[in-house]
């Protein structure tokens, strides 16, 4: 079973991720140009905390699980946004 500070842990570094996407995707709106590495820097810290959120899910909860399933669609749509951003 999942721990209450792991889940904890990974939804900060879940949350650390969000932040650092979109502070990249409003540099790259606003500049209608983006810094490659950090954009994709950005787009690797969505990913991984994603696959991050599946393999804790295995071993979650109920409570745990839906809690994490709500990030896992926080970090979607984050990165949906980041690829799809027209620049």
């Amino acid at each position: 079973m999942a721990t209450r500070q792991s889940v904890d842990q990974l939804l900060q570094q879940c949350e650390d991720a969000i932040n650092l996407a979109q502070e990249q995707y409003k540099s790259a709106a606003t500049q209608q140009h983006y810094d490659n590495g950090g954009f994709t820097s950005a787009l690797q810290a969505i990913e991984d905390a994603y696959n991050d959120l599946a393999k804790l899910s295995f071993s979650a909860n109920a409570q745990q699980r839906d809690q994490l399933h709500r990030m896992r669609l926080q970090l979607q749509q984050v990165q949906n946004n980041m690829i799809l951003l027209d620049h």
